[in-house]
């Protein structure tokens, strides 16, 4: 065990880490309007001068595991008219494709205890360009690409600093923080470094006075004082001064309301640009603080600011902290050598290392109290009444104030439920504790509603999201296993079974509208994947009978079934709740195939796929004949179980029923009665037939197969746009590979022909668990038409490989992420710095949407790790 893995027995560690958000301004828990416009009621402009509610923000920034301490970075390039703060982007109106950060920044490194972390930002010498980003974005359409800070052309001159943010641990609150600044320019650049330390402002609602403290001891150390936190010091090396203000709103400048308040949030900008030298306290104390470096750089030279925040009192606190460093430095190197021993190319390596890196440095402190959201708080104005009835007003037992992995720290600062199940599976081969707790945390009591719905994300808690929380435990669970000579987890698998039992009760009598085990599930994570908005209600009065909706809940079904078994070899009692669920799988299964003489199913023989279908009140039916990623879910509905499994006496007496009972049922699923290779036998939606026309489709070029992974829309609808016409309206459905080109249900995502990464790593972990019944004998054509047979294990091996084209440079040096762009293709201080996004275009693997989004996006590190190794 080396040291970072001893440190991860020590939750101790993990007290401080990169807990704070990137954006908390447009955040739902910040909206306090009557009309629930997020997007207007908080805005850039307003973040440097309001004292946030819920959360705070920052550039590189760390604090306390209750927030109560943060600390971030502040630059000035002495042409910006604010300083640099907070990263810029723009709002949801504002962009042509919704929300987008206008940064370049990268997360280069961290250990899982957060020991060693390394964060880079890019900061441009020349006047940032707010306006003409706003502007430029505005002119253009849905049909055009978004315009980017490096399509201004600010870096083409070099003339930009590299800002390398460190952090290393001396002990669990003994934080040594350096910071590098890189002058790429040709010429001498000056800028302001701001090293800035505050506390969340826990003192303004109404429910507890007690206000901390910060001030200078000496001209080179603050002074913290709090009575949780207990005290620190923050020491400075060679700094110019020491600057002071409150974390309190500026009511004169945002609401034209005098206070008795002198020094407000915003008062060090006030100072550094534009020298108003009464908006600093002179006394040197306050609750927020900035440590002023005014530098000049020589072209193309470095240099370097170090500082210690601790508890320890240190006359010479610099003395061992590039020993320390360097020792965190070979820890964290040591951790994922250990880790990447059976990756043997060094670009793989850099990759992995930066999804690792990103999906920690995406943790987040996330406070939400529901029930004081809606009703406001003591000390400030009642907020209208009509939010009594409006978003989350039926969530108000939600009370969040955990660290949880959140999708993307700017674009979406806040948890995501189906998300953050994938989050774990990448977790798990790091800090399977972390990943373990935080599939937990969602079926807590302050989170899962009384009626057994998780919640979604806090736009709407109500929205629902593929049912994956239980195929998640399980996969968590199985890694953690490995990694613990295989002695399971069984607490956390029994705890987490549980609370799933009540979700998919929720499931059942809240989306199978007609009792007949076909679910509709409406929106599904999927914006724009089908004809109609999932969430509203269809045109006659109709409902949708979604393919996806239920083979998620067969895969649900199959998953608690896998769970169950797995505790009956501790506890025989749960004999019962598998074959619960595997009932409950064969009646799903029935109801999707074509039984009866209305032909009701959802699988279509004509063009052997599988078709949501619109059901109105009349009981007549439509087929929605879009060949989508709604089709290929079917596939993850999929359990190999070894025989000894098979055999538990009630499990198999009940089986045994089905198939002499209802053979109509047993016969429509695979041949779970008979054993495959090695003694496996194999549940599963697909029979050998219908996987193999399915995965015809999937397979080929012409439709969903790209060199880059699986596309989420058949190519076949570029050239045959499926429509429909309603009430003299005709609706359509074509590939569209890009950004989103409609306005409705999916403004800033696109399902209709971009590569997703969930969804990729779903069916290659099936195409595996298939392979594991069949074996290399059940061979497919890949590519479909030509000619060559594979197995369906190296079929998923090809196409691990096509995603990680993605990021991996190929025989030109060229990453297929960065698209056209010579800079990011070319630099060598960009072409190794990697972005995870949310989604890919569905031809050339330009990444697209979110620009770091390694929450999901982050299974590429797990797709890079070699099977069978931790």
């Amino acid at each position: 065990m080396n040291t970072e893995q001893q440190r991860l027995q020590n939750t101790d560690w993990k007290k401080w880490g990169p807990y704070i958000s990137e954006r908390q301004w447009g955040t739902v828990r910040e909206d306090y309007s009557a009309n629930g416009e997020a997007w207007s009621s908080t805005t850039h402009e307003m973040a440097r001068s309001k004292a946030w509610r819920w959360g705070e923000e920052g550039i590189a920034g760390i604090c306390d595991n209750q927030q109560l301490l943060c600390f971030a970075i502040s630059l000035w390039n002495k042409k910006d008219p604010i300083l640099k703060e907070r990263l810029f982007g723009l709002s949801g109106f504002e962009g042509n494709h919704g929300e987008d950060v206008k940064e370049l920044y990268y997360y280069l490194d961290s250990s899982p205890t957060h020991s060693y972390m390394k964060m880079l930002y890019k900061y441009p010498q020349a006047a940032f360009p707010y306006a003409w980003l706003r502007e430029e974005n505005k002119r253009r359409t849905r049909l055009d690409p978004e315009f980017e800070l490096i399509d201004t052309g600010i870096f083409d001159g070099d003339q930009y600093f590299d800002v390398f943010v460190e952090y290393a641990k001396a002990s669990e609150e003994d934080l040594l923080i350096k910071i590098t600044i890189n002058n790429h320019s040709s010429q001498q650049a000056s800028i302001n470094i701001l090293p800035t330390v505050w506390f969340r402002n826990t003192w303004s609602w109404g429910y507890d006075d007690y206000k901390p403290n910060l001030y200078a001891i000496q001209d080179h150390c603050i002074e913290i004082e709090h009575r949780s936190l207990g005290n620190f010091k923050l020491y400075c090396e060679n700094n110019d001064s020491l600057l002071f203000c409150e974390n309190e709103t500026n009511c004169e400048k945002l609401y034209d309301h005098v206070t008795e308040i002198k020094y407000y949030k915003d008062g060090i900008n006030e100072f550094i640009v534009n020298q108003n030298e009464s908006s600093i306290n002179p006394d040197r104390g306050g609750t927020k603080a900035s440590v002023n470096y005014d530098i000049d750089i020589p072209c193309r030279q470095s240099k370097t600011i170090r500082l210690r925040l601790t508890k320890t009192v240190n006359d010479k606190p610099f003395d061992d902290f590039e020993t320390l460093f360097n020792q965190r430095i070979q820890e964290t190197n040591e951790f994922y050598n250990d880790l990447q021993k059976s990756i043997n190319s060094e670009d793989e390596k850099t990759v992995q290392r930066q999804a690792f890196a990103g999906m920690l440095w995406s943790k987040q402190f996330y406070y939400y109290n529901v029930q004081q959201w809606l009703k406001g708080d003591p000390a400030q104005p009642p907020p209208p009444s009509e939010r009594l009835k409006g978003r989350n007003a039926d969530w108000k037992h939600v009370n969040c104030d955990n660290i949880i992995s959140m999708p993307d720290k700017w674009e979406y600062p806040w948890f995501a439920a189906w998300d953050l199940c994938f989050h774990c599976l990448t977790f798990s081969l790091i800090d399977p504790a972390f990943a373990k707790k935080q599939l937990i945390l969602l079926t807590k009591d302050w989170y899962m509603h009384p009626n057994g719905q998780l919640p979604a994300y806090e736009w709407s808690f109500g929205d629902t999201n593929p049912p994956v929380h239980a195929w998640a435990a399980y996969r968590v669970y199985e890694i953690d296993k490995q990694c613990n000579n295989g002695v399971g987890d069984t607490a956390f698998l029994e705890t987490v079974f549980h609370k799933l039992i009540i979700n998919f009760t929720w499931w059942v009598n809240r989306k199978d509208a007609e009792g007949n085990n076909i679910f509709e599930g409406g929106f599904l994570g999927m914006d724009n994947i089908s004809l109609f908005d999932r969430d509203m209600q269809l045109p006659g009065n109709g409902h949708l009978e979604q393919s996806d909706g239920t083979s998620w809940m067969a895969m649900y079904s199959l998953n608690l079934m896998r769970m169950a078994l797995e505790l009956t070899k501790s506890n025989p009692v749960y004999q019962d709740m598998a074959t619960k669920f595997f009932e409950h799988f064969l009646y799903i299964a029935g109801s999707m195939n074509s039984m009866g003489e209305n032909n009701e199913g959802l699988w279509d023989d004509e063009d052997e796929f599988f078709y949501d279908v619109i059901r109105l009140p009349d009981n007549s039916v439509t087929k929605l004949k879009i060949r989508s990623m709604v089709g290929l879910i079917p596939l993850f509905a999929v359990e190999v179980l070894d025989d000894d499994l098979m055999n538990q006496p009630k499990f198999k007496e009940r089986m045994l029923w089905f198939l002499d009972n209802r053979p109509e049922l047993a016969n429509l699923v695979s041949r779970w009665h008979e054993k495959g290779t090695d003694e496996k036998h194999l549940l599963s939606l697909l029979r050998g037939h219908r996987m193999k026309r399915i995965l015809a489709r999937m397979l080929d070029e012409t439709e969903f197969l790209s060199d880059y992974g699986i596309r989420a829309l058949s190519k076949y609808h570029e050239q045959h746009p499926f429509q429909l016409n309603v009430n003299g309206d005709t609706l359509s459905v074509a590939y569209s590979p890009g950004e989103s080109t409609i306005p409705l249900f999916g403004g800033n995502s696109n399902w209709r022909g971009p590569v997703w990464m969930p969804v990729n790593y779903l069916i290659i972990e099936s195409l595996q668990r298939f392979h594991h019944y069949y074996g290399d004998e059940f061979t497919v054509e890949y590519p479909t038409n030509s000619g060559q047979y594979l197995s369906l294990n190296d079929i998923g091996n090809e196409l691990s490989k096509r995603i990680s084209k993605l990021f991996l440079k190929d025989e030109h040096g060229k990453r297929a992420v960065f698209g056209n762009n010579q800079k990011l293709q070319d630099d060598p201080n960009f072409n190794n710095y990697v972005l995870f996004h949310e989604y890919f275009h569905g031809d050339n693997g330009k990444g697209l949407g979110a620009s770091h989004q390694t929450g999901w996006t982050g299974l590429i590190a797990k797709i890079l790790q070699p099977r069978g190794t931790k």
